[in-house]
Formats: C-alpha cells, sequence, structure tokens
C-alpha cells in the first residue's frame, strides 16, 4: 500500500512526507518553517503563510518564489493560493458537489455514474456494489481506489485507508495551502468502473485560461511506466512534459476532441485558471474532475522555459 504520510531520520536529517511528497526536512532543531507549519490547523496569518509557500516552493520547484512580480506558471499557481478566493473553487475541487456544477453547465449526461455517497466508510455496504467500481474520498488528489475484482478486496483495509484519508491533515489546504479544499466537508462517493474497449483508460487533462482551453494533457501506463505529453487545441504534440518523462510515441486524436474542447471551454468559464480532466470512452465523454493547482504547483517542466510559457498564459486577477 501506498504510504501517503511519512517520517523518518536518515543520518540524523529529519524528512517529512505528505501525499508521497517531500514537504521539509531538516537537521537538528526545529526550523522556523517547521514551527509555523506544525500550527497550520489552527490557522495562520496571510504573512505566514506566504512564507510557508516560499518554503515549499524552494524545495519543489528549485527557484526562488516571487509573488510580487510572479512570471512563471507555477509561480502563478502560489500567488492563486494565497490571493484569489473565489467560492466557486470550493464547490468545483469537490468531487461530490462539483457533479451539480456539471449538470447545470453541460447536463448529466458527462458525468460517470454515481454509486453512492457516505459520510463514514463504515456505512459502506459493499455488497451492493458492483463487481467493479471507483472509490473516490472528494477533496483529495489521488485518494483513488479502482476495485476491478470486488471478491479480491481486502474490505477491512479499505474502510481503514478510506478514514486516513478524510482526516484534515490529507485535505490539500493544510498540505499546500490550495484554499479551494479548505472547507470541504470530506465524503466518499463511488463511481462506475470505465474503461476503453483495449482495457486502458487515458486521462485528457485540459489547460484552460479564462474559459480557454490551451493544452492537453495525456498520461501513458501511469500505473507502471508512467509518462506524459501534451498536445495543442489543433492536436499538435509539443516537445515538454512536467514531472514524468516524455512520452515520445503518437496517442491517436479522440473522434469527439472538438466536442471535449467546447466543454472544458464551459466549465472553465470565469476562471483564471483551471485544468478539466476528461475521458473518452467510444462515442462518450466523462467529466473526470477539476483541478485549480495542477502539482500543487511544484511540478518541474522539461524543457524548463515552458514553466514561462504556460505562465504568460495565466492572467492575474489586477485585485488581490
Amino acid at each position: 500500500m501506498k504510504i501517503y504520510n511519512k517520517e523518518y531520520c536518515d543520518h540524523g536529517r529529519r524528512h517529512i512526507y505528505l501525499f508521497g511528497i517531500k514537504v521539509f526536512s531538516y537537521r537538528g532543531r526545529l526550523s522556523k518553517f517547521d514551527k509555523i507549519y506544525a500550527r497550520r490547523f489552527n490557522g495562520l496569518s496571510p504573512k505566514e503563510i506566504r512564507y510557508c509557500l516560499e518554503k515549499q516552493f524552494q524545495e519543489k520547484a528549485g527557484y526562488t518564489l516571487n509573488l510580487d512580480n510572479p512570471k512563471t506558471f507555477n509561480e502563478k499557481l502560489q500567488w492563486l493560493k494565497l490571493y484569489y478566493h473565489n467560492p466557486l473553487m470550493t464547490k468545483c475541487a469537490d468531487k461530490v458537489a462539483v457533479r451539480e456544477y456539471i449538470d447545470e453547465k453541460i447536463g448529466s449526461e458527462y458525468l460517470i455514474p454515481c454509486l453512492g455517497v457516505w459520510d463514514n466508510p463504515d456505512d459502506i455496504d459493499f455488497d451492493k456494489l458492483p463487481s467493479r467500481f471507483v472509490l473516490k474520498v472528494n477533496w483529495g488528489s489521488g485518494q483513488n481506489i479502482i476495485v476491478q475484482d470486488k471478491s479480491k478486496l481486502d474490505i477491512m483495509a479499505t474502510r481503514q485507508l478510506l478514514s486516513q484519508w478524510m482526516h484534515r491533515e490529507h485535505n490539500h489546504y493544510f498540505a499546500f495551502f490550495e484554499w479551494p479544499y479548505k472547507n470541504i466537508k470530506p465524503k466518499i462517493i463511488a463511481e462506475q468502473y470505465i474503461e476503453q474497449k483495449d482495457g486502458k483508460l487515458l486521462d485528457y487533462k485540459f489547460f484552460c485560461f479564462d474559459g480557454v482551453p490551451k493544452y492537453c494533457q495525456v498520461d501513458v501506463d501511469r500505473y507502471t511506466n508512467h509518462t506524459r505529453c501534451f498536445y495543442d487545441m489543433e492536436y499538435n504534440k509539443q516537445e515538454f512534459t512536467t514531472l514524468y518523462p516524455y512520452y515520445r510515441g503518437d496517442i491517436v486524436k479522440p473522434k469527439n476532441f472538438e466536442e471535449m474542447k467546447k466543454i472544458v471551454a464551459t466549465l472553465s468559464q470565469g476562471f483564471p485558471h483551471v485544468r478539466v480532466d476528461l475521458f473518452a470512452i467510444d462515442d462518450k465523454i466523462y467529466v473526470g474532475e477539476m483541478t485549480f493547482f495542477h502539482g500543487a504547483g511544484h511540478e518541474n517542466f522539461e524543457p524548463i522555459e515552458w514553466d514561462r510559457k504556460l505562465g504568460d498564459l495565466l492572467i492575474l486577477p489586477k485585485e488581490k
């Protein structure tokens, strides 16, 4: 089972991971960052949050964060964390509540069929679920349990993991100060299992800026040999990637790509930036989720100049 939170010492140096990502590490006595970060559940001032953002950014992105004059994509995502708090973002980041938003904007036919919603993992009646399904926690990223054969599922371990994910330390606000997650009430949702005819499931992640989709990220073999690539809106493959190695093959253009572009344009209206994830199953399109802070704003670009190129597309609000 993947470890999402852990803390360990290595040659006297203390390392702390959240969601599998190293948040910080230090040697010896608690640093200023440690002391501030330890109080995050009780509320921090904007100045303290800014300090934590700068420390985390240096650790993960590898360069100094400039919040006074942000230029890169990753820098501007940190600015939005601190200064842009649109209440609609909370609804759209909530994997349960966003279903209402999707229904209102484009219709229920684009929703993955819901099998149940619960406040407590002990309330799930697994006997009533089909042999294949997906369990998710509504306020996280990567907190999914994909069940392809219920007869092989360890139900007790599943309940324990879901219970762990519903603790507030797994809320992305308290990990990386992603504001939309702060006021989400944790819930569990079960959705219908979906896959393509070849048994795979490509995830098309559209990067949208002020309601205009610009690039689509496609991930390949995400559970084995994870690679990814990007396409523009004319479906020309781009020569950059983030976090994972560049996929050098070609991905066949979805036959409903133009419809996908219209869908994400509608859903992303009114936001400076949002990533809208879609699945294309035969002739059907499903909306996966809406993400306002891709990779928490820490993913390195390769080549690095693409961090600035996408940053140029993200126009920040004039007022904080």
